[in-house]
């Protein structure tokens, strides 16, 4: 690889080995994928979006780039959609229940007094680790589940479904142990 990128050469300082890595680096980033890089940016011009982006280049950073913004039990809250039964329904009262142990838990990750972190749950839930720039599609939901005492999730539809307990203290508990313990994603 060395050869090819026009940096191969005999050794005999620290020094030099540092200019031929970034020399390389500057061959495998940038030479080895020029044409790439001027065909996507004909691509972006066709159409004047390039001359957009350059002239306005924040207007789509937070589309186009990554932000490190931390999760928030309000954010979490505002993105899993409840899918809820009838009014007036007994299933609609345990709904409800488990709705405001479910704004609890969060809270209560969000302030560290869980064993749970914000993200941990966006993952079991998701697959994903933090919110994607572009949003999420399909939108996250919420159901409820009266057959299993420990969460599950379907990451492919975005799908929490939580357990409808008796008690907050056994809801955590439980939320905790599932998540935990499930096997998959976030796993290094």
């Amino acid at each position: 690889m060395l050869q090819t990128a026009g940096c191969f050469r005999h050794i005999k300082s620290v020094k030099e080995k540092d200019s031929v890595v970034t020399e390389y680096l500057k061959w495998y980033i940038i030479d080895r994928n020029h044409s790439a890089i001027e065909r996507f940016k004909d691509g972006l011009d066709s159409l004047q979006f390039l001359s957009a982006l350059q002239q306005y280049p924040t207007v789509l950073t937070p589309v186009l780039c990554h932000s490190d913004t931390k999760l928030s039990a309000a954010d979490i809250e505002s993105l899993f959609k409840p899918e809820l039964s009838l009014k007036g329904s007994n299933m609609r009262a345990q709904q409800n229940k488990t709705i405001s142990f479910w704004a609890d838990y969060l809270l209560d990750c969000e302030a560290n007094e869980s064993a749970i972190t914000l993200e941990e749950i966006f993952m079991f839930a998701t697959g994903l680790p933090r919110m994607p720039p572009s949003g999420m599609d399909p939108q996250p939901c919420l159901q409820f589940i009266s057959n299993s005492k420990y969460p599950m999730a379907n990451t492919c539809a975005n799908t929490l479904k939580l357990p409808i307990l008796d008690s907050y203290n056994t809801f955590k508990e439980n939320m905790n142990f599932g998540i935990k313990n499930s096997p998959g994603f976030g796993c290094v």
